[in-house]
């Protein structure tokens, strides 16, 4: 009698396309950038912009506004996303998404010089520009992660005894953490690609390099602020996906 054949199927073959595809789309370019970074001749203005402690500078000026825009957006917009899909608060929920989606709608630019007539220019006031740009979709996909749970499910926790508090942190929230990350992930890309229009009120970031470049026209100059900011966002938004992959139940996945 013949042994039934198994088919082996490559670790690779059994992750989502994106978790591995991705990191390689970010070496090739980020390879391609630093050897283009090193072999390319530059006149003393875009040397002035690409030696490697400003470039190195303005890449963690870069991260450093994006991460702390992040960090507020999600206390906010998770514990208020909690909030609203609790019984006695759901009829607020539109006008929440509704304030959220005026945020959003708002031209980013626009956003961020009318927050300057409040506040001034600098750090502070693109990080509030950011996080009402960024706030809507961790808003939006908390609430649908929590209302996707079965209800049966939360009764039954709440049958076998467990408070409100519990069934909502053991119960709920796992179940929605999939739908509550990939709102995560598409706010921080958001962010990242936002964050460039800082330089506009005096923070530093990419968008600095990118905007030095098609005023003094400095291409190059212009291509390393955009390959850049490119490759942020896709690392983050890898990441991400990484984080969304593990935290999410076996059951799930």
């Amino acid at each position: 009698m013949s042994k039934p054949t198994i088919l082996k199927v490559s670790p690779l073959r059994r992750l989502p396309v994106d978790v591995w595809l991705e990191p390689l789309v970010i070496v090739v370019v980020g390879a391609g950038f630093f050897i283009w970074h090193a072999t390319s001749d530059f006149t003393a203005n875009e040397s002035a912009q690409l030696n490697s402690s400003v470039l190195v500078d303005t890449v963690i000026a870069h991260i450093e506004l994006t991460l702390v825009a992040a960090v507020v957006v999600l206390a906010i917009a998770v514990p208020l996303g909690i909030i609203l899909t609790r019984p006695s608060m759901r009829n607020l929920t539109p006008i929440a998404i509704g304030l959220g989606n005026i945020g959003q709608a708002a031209p980013a630019v626009g956003l961020l010089v009318l927050l300057t007539f409040a506040l001034g220019t600098g750090f502070r006031t693109a990080v509030l520009g950011l996080i009402v740009y960024a706030v809507l979709p961790i808003l939006q996909n908390t609430i649908a992660g929590l209302r996707q749970v079965d209800q049966r499910l939360i009764e039954a926790s709440r049958g076998i005894g467990y408070s409100g508090a519990r069934t909502l942190f053991q119960v709920e929230l796992p179940l929605a953490v999939p739908v509550i990350l990939n709102g995560v992930r598409t706010a921080l890309v958001i962010l990242v690609g936002t964050a460039t229009l800082s330089t506009f009120i005096g923070a530093t970031s990419l968008g600095t390099l990118i905007t030095t470049g098609i005023t003094v026209f400095l291409p190059k100059v212009l291509i390393a602020g955009a390959v850049l900011v490119a490759l942020l966002a896709l690392i983050v938004d890898w990441i991400g996906r990484l984080v969304e992959l593990v935290a999410t139940p076996k059951g799930m996945q």
